[in-house]
């Protein structure tokens, strides 16, 4: 592990801890040429699929891996100005990774990974929600962003309950 201050490769850990979470261990660590101190998270790397742009142009077809840090990003726009926090996003971020891995494909389409993102917003923060889908959806009009606003709002509406349809005797 090089040191973050003076740059060196010789570091020796001093303590251990799994306190974030099961799946993440904490070490501090202490460099040996200047002996400053620093934490290090690191968490087991498992396969994740590659993700296959389906969208239309050029980059259709291109095969990338999974980049958790341009998903991050991508959320943080959508949800620039809204109060979110960055451990909600990342929580969204690890629970689609998780996802991923679970799934067991060793390719998964953008659109699949887009469909995850616009689910786990909607729960999250309907503004956000209504940016990314603006984008994700193609909504290309403000008709198109309506209809979807509407079909927001629709879903969030409990049903009246007692309510009669009918004329009236």
């Amino acid at each position: 592990m090089r040191c973050p201050y003076c740059h060196g490769l010789d570091t020796r850990v001093i303590d251990t801890s799994a306190d974030r979470s099961p799946d993440e261990i904490r070490r501090r660590r202490v460099c040996q040429n200047c002996g400053e101190r620093f934490t290090t998270y690191e968490r087991p790397r498992t396969s994740l699929p590659l993700i296959v742009k389906d969208a239309s142009g050029r980059m259709e077809g291109r095969r990338e891996p999974f980049d958790a840090e341009k998903l991050r990003h991508g959320i943080r726009v959508a949800c620039a100005k809204r109060p979110i926090s960055d451990s909600a996003i990342d929580r969204l971020v690890s629970d689609i990774e998780a996802r991923l891995r679970a799934s067991g494909a060793s390719e998964v389409s953008s659109r699949a990974v887009g469909e995850m993102v616009i689910d786990g917003l909607r729960d999250l923060d309907e503004i956000a929600y209504i940016r990314y889908a603006i984008v994700f959806l193609g909504l290309e009009d403000l008709v198109a962003v309506r209809d979807e606003i509407d079909r927001l709002l629709h879903d969030q509406q409990p049903p009246i309950s007692g309510h009669i349809s009918g004329a009236a005797n």
